[in-house]
């Protein structure tokens, strides 16, 4: 066994599981692991930001984008605490972000005596927003505990884990010995409720599905489009579910149609999202029968009781059911002319949320179908969550249900580290983007070609549009000050411009396009209306 550092044992077991990029910031406590990522130079590539909250969002763009591990490199207490704004945003959206944190000294853990970076409880502090934490105690325990937090990320349902090694341990020298990635398999689903799934879906007269992120994490976009053709049943694409089935197909719809289709259905396949808005909405299902899959099964009736509830991954999951569903299967008359024209109608109501719908399908028009788009908590981001045509898997991210402002630009910096051959475009308000505004220094140190759009209104919309609706224009907190954003990118050594219409944006954006390099393009805008009205109609909450 070789005699390795903490440090090298950490680097060398990462190596074996396949990490190839770190988004990290180093510090005191981290100095033998980043020594160790030095020695590894010319197989981990080493992405360092100006904040620590920029690396786990950068880790969850990497992981949402590529389907591999984000590993994130932070120091402990500030740099736990900064970080957790991207764990808490990777939780909320499944994915497999690995956070690896420094410690203060072993034997000094608990006392409470004010050492550098010090919080009390920090393993409690991220359990609240990973699904497992341990902390390593001596150097020849660091590949096992690595390799025990990717057999956490690759089990059950994807969240984030953290590992956390004090220093000493990073520093210390002993023999090591390596453990094979072995990655665990997922569990098959139960074969009897499988056999009664396929039934109640064969006999359905007009079946529905609905479809989440958790299709796009295992990979199933390919079982689901088959079983919604061989069903000729609608798939109302979640946010998180975006470009699980191509827009631009008949089936795929979205969750403003559901309306109209949820109520007309009898049988309803539930895929790997939570099914919050419909189970709480007066549209939501009442006498229909409910199939409920999910890889994690506290998720099973969480929100509306199922007639059915199927633990397992979805790629699993509606495999079982494409191999079962012919015996029961019936012939049904398409639907495709109908829902054809639901489409339209949708698109001609969501239209109407001016100029949002102009600026967003501007972008979609400058875009190759296989462009990664990041989408904030902003106006247009808002439309493009509900609206927003995509053609592919992964290739549409937002904050979840965490609705984490602030996240977009930094996360599709990570977006663009994992898929450098892609355009990857980040839309942003002024309010969002300078939560990370000092990452555009890395988005040029690191050859990030990101293309970056602030629409700015120069406030926090939502809340200045809320205050005037609601309480009468007593406007507090919601105006901003604002930089020259042409002239701040120029000072970064980086391509400005500011458009004004959609016909310019899509312009620039194209040009962008074509010729790949780090620009931030602002486009000035007034107050715009609410799509909220549009997206929450029915809700009782």
């Amino acid at each position: 066994m070789p005699v390795l550092t903490g440090g090298q044992a950490l680097v060398a077991q990462l190596l074996q599981e396949g990490i190839e990029i770190v988004f990290g910031l180093p510090g005191v406590q981290l100095d033998w692991a980043f020594d160790a990522l030095y020695e590894a130079r010319d197989h981990i590539r080493v992405i360092h930001t100006r904040h620590e909250q920029a690396t786990s969002y950068m880790a969850d763009g990497y992981a949402r984008t590529t389907g591999k591990i984000g590993m994130c490199l932070v120091v402990p207490g500030p740099g736990v605490l900064n970080a957790m704004a991207g764990l808490a945003t990777a939780y909320a959206c499944n994915s497999r972000v690995l956070c690896v944190t420094g410690q203060i000294p072993s034997d000094q853990i608990g006392k409470g005596r004010g050492f550098l970076h010090e919080i009390p409880y920090q393993l409690e502090t991220l359990r609240s927003v990973t699904k497992w934490v341990a902390r390593v105690t001596t150097p020849e325990d660091v590949p096992g505990r690595v390799h025990e937090a990717f057999e956490q990320l690759f089990s059950g349902r994807p969240r984030p884990v953290a590992l956390e090694i004090p220093p000493d341990v990073l520093q210390k020298a002993a023999e090591v010995e390596l453990v094979a990635p072995i990655r665990p398999e997922p569990p098959e689903p139960d074969p009897e409720l499988i056999e009664q799934a396929a039934q109640l879906l064969g006999k359905a007269e007009r079946p529905l599905i609905f479809a989440g992120g958790g299709v796009l994490v295992a990979e199933a976009w390919n079982e689901l489009r088959e079983l919604a053709e061989q069903l000729e049943a609608p798939v109302v694409l979640t946010m998180d579910g975006k470009g699980a089935l191509d827009d631009r197909h008949d089936l795929a719809q979205n969750i403003i149609a559901a309306r109209e289709l949820t109520p007309q259905s009898d049988v309803i396949l539930v895929v790997g999202t939570r099914f919050l808005q419909p189970a709480m909405s007066d549209w939501g299902p009442h006498d229909q029968a409910v199939i409920q899959m999910d890889i994690d099964p506290e998720e099973i009736g969480r929100n509306y009781p199922p007639t059915i509830g199927i633990v397992a991954d979805a790629k699993r999951g509606l495999t079982a059911l494409l191999e079962r569903l012919p015996l029961y299967n019936q012939q049904r008359a398409s639907r495709r002319s109908e829902l054809r024209a639901l489409k339209e109608r949708v698109a001609d109501l969501l239209w109407e949320v001016q100029p949002q719908a102009s600026f967003a399908m501007a972008l979609r028009q400058a875009l190759p179908e296989d462009s990664i788009v990041v989408s904030e908590s902003t106006q247009v981001g808002y439309w493009t969550w509900n609206a927003f045509p995509v053609y592919q898997p992964r290739t549409f991210l937002t904050s979840g249900y965490q609705g984490t402002l602030g996240f977009g630009f930094a996360t599709a910096l990570g977006a663009k580290a994992g898929n450098p051959g892609r355009a990857v475009l980040s839309i942003n308000g002024d309010g969002g983007f300078l939560y990370n505004l000092p990452e555009l220094a890395t988005m040029v140190q690191h050859r990030l070609d990101v293309i970056t759009v602030v629409f700015n209104d120069n406030a926090y919309g939502n809340v200045r549009r809320i205050q005037k609706e609601r309480f009468g224009g007593r406007f507090i907190a919601s105006d901003l000050y604002n930089p020259d954003f042409v002239a701040l990118a120029r000072s970064f050594g980086i391509e400005g411009a500011r458009v004004h219409t959609p016909e310019q944006l899509r312009d620039i954006v194209a040009d962008a396009v074509a010729d790949p390099r780090p620009i931030l393009i602002e486009v000035p805008v007034g107050e715009m209306p609410s799509i909220w009205g549009i997206v929450n109609a029915g809700r009782r909450y």
